[in-house]
């Protein structure tokens, strides 16, 4: 953080880490007014046990902690464009086959675009969230996002969709300090704050009761389609393609087992006919894929380089040689990775150096021709 006093605006979830962050901040000299942002247009007066957000709950909580730091408390309806840029992005993606993480869209358009907008346009510095990772400045100005420095709690692939101009008024006040989650809670004690033990948030916080394919049901209706195998028999159907990700393998309802008794896993999805395709685990393997849309947390590279990717907000990385070609960003495994789905996002890392993210929108397997989804701009 820097020593020169600056107008923070932070985000407060109502959990225990954007408090906890936003009280650090203070502490630090800052000038700290908290809001909290009220995503959902119906919401619910109480969590389901540790998923969701958004909740009358989670505002109470926010602005209690608020209070106990003592700082200003705002609530802000950002609802519409959540929907908009979040949610209905959400089912749309399902619904072309794609496979899309709703915590990226959620950073890139609403904490680091609409919020940041409205935070700056009101005269503050940066905004502050409990967000695991950490951006340095660097001797001539510029601003790199870096993984926090406890991997084990790094957040930084949920955050490799921000720019330059969004690190320079971006604050993580729990990205560089070594300490546990338990220890997160402990300070939340000692500082008196409520949150200090109310449950993580996990899956997709706009699905309270975690029921994915429920979810996308009641918005896309049911449509009966074929499961079939690599031959294009038939071995099955289902009641909406949207309801499959690549890589899956519980949930097929497949009649009969497969010839060599082995177990089957979705290789591809079909929106334009409605098809599910199943096979071996081994046709998964990904040697290669193209993504589009790249987002550089900083100065793009130029000409082909040696990465680390990360495919999943909580898999490891992987070695990569990938360069930037006419837009679009080529990459090449060099150890065959599973479980790669358009509407993904790829990260790339420069040891801890966030470089850049990018949507897969093809990849190229081992055993297969390339499996090719277009995502949409």
């Amino acid at each position: 953080m820097t020593k020169t006093p600056l107008r923070v605006l932070a985000a407060m979830s109502g959990g225990v880490d954007s408090a906890v962050a936003a009280a650090r901040a203070a502490e630090a000299g800052h000038d700290v007014t908290g809001v909290h942002l009220a995503l959902s247009a119906n919401p619910q007066s109480f969590r389901t046990g540790a998923r969701g957000c958004c909740t009358i709950e989670d505002s109470r909580d926010a602005r209690r902690a608020a209070d106990v730091i003592g700082i200003p408390f705002y609530v802000w309806d950002l609802a519409e464009r959540f929907r908009e840029d979040v949610v209905d992005d959400f089912v749309a993606e399902y619904e072309a086959g794609r496979t899309p993480n709703p915590c990226l869209r959620c950073n890139e358009k609403i904490k680091f675009a609409a919020l940041l907008d409205k935070a700056l346009a009101l005269g503050f510095d940066a905004v502050c969230t409990g967000h695991y990772a950490t951006v340095v400045l660097n001797e001539d100005g510029t601003r790199e996002l870096h993984r926090a420095s406890d991997m084990a709690k790094d957040q930084s692939y949920v955050l490799g969709v921000l720019d330059e101009k969004q690190l320079a008024h971006a604050m993580f006040p729990l990205g560089d300090t070594l300490t546990t989650k338990d220890e997160i809670r402990a300070e939340a004690e000692r500082r008196g704050l409520a949150v200090a033990k109310k449950p993580d948030s996990h899956d997709i916080c706009f699905i309270a009761d975690g029921d994915t394919q429920g979810f996308l049901a009641a918005r896309l209706g049911k449509a009966e389609g074929d499961i079939v195998d690599e031959a294009g028999t038939k071995v099955g159907t289902h009641e909406g393609a949207y309801g499959f990700t690549i890589g899956q393998r519980k949930g097929l309802r497949i009649g009969h087992p497969a010839a060599d008794g082995k177990p089957r896993y979705v290789l591809d999805i079909s929106p334009v006919n409605n098809t599910v395709t199943v096979g071996p685990a081994e046709a998964l393997d990904v040697t290669a894929l193209t993504a589009i849309k790249p987002r550089w947390c900083g100065t793009a590279p130029e000409g082909p380089g040696r990465y680390t990717a990360q495919l999943r907000a909580h898999g490891g990385e992987t070695p990569v040689s990938a360069e930037l070609e006419d837009g679009e960003l080529r990459v090449v495994f060099d150890e065959p990775v599973r479980g790669v789905a358009p509407g993904q996002a790829i990260v790339l890392y420069d040891g801890t150096r966030v470089v850049g993210s990018a949507t897969i929108a093809a990849t190229t397997r081992r055993t297969t021709a390339t499996t090719s989804v277009t995502t949409s701009a």
